[in-house]
């Protein structure tokens, strides 16, 4: 399936080339979890803080499960914010 694969911030170098304004088509398996996305494109697990599908948060526990990415659905991820 094909969705569009967004990284921001610190984790934008991660994206594979093709990439425009933090953004990609990527095609993943049917079955793709979170996890497997985000260590496939190399991101590091304690740097993906915020993981969204189609804008709503999708915490720890939830990124090994299968079926939460359907075609065309966006997946972004932030890296930590410090700051005030």
């Amino acid at each position: 399936m094909t969705i569009t694969f967004k990284l921001f911030a610190t984790l934008q170098h991660l994206l594979p080339p093709g990439a425009v304004k933090n953004a990609v088509q990527i095609n993943i398996p049917d079955d793709a979890t979170l996890n497997s996305v985000i260590d496939h494109y190399q991101v590091p697990r304690e740097l993906a803080h915020l993981v969204l599908i189609n804008g709503v948060f999708h915490c720890q526990e939830d990124r090994d499960k299968s079926a939460l990415l359907k075609e065309n659905d966006v997946l972004a991820i932030w890296p930590p914010v410090a700051g005030g």
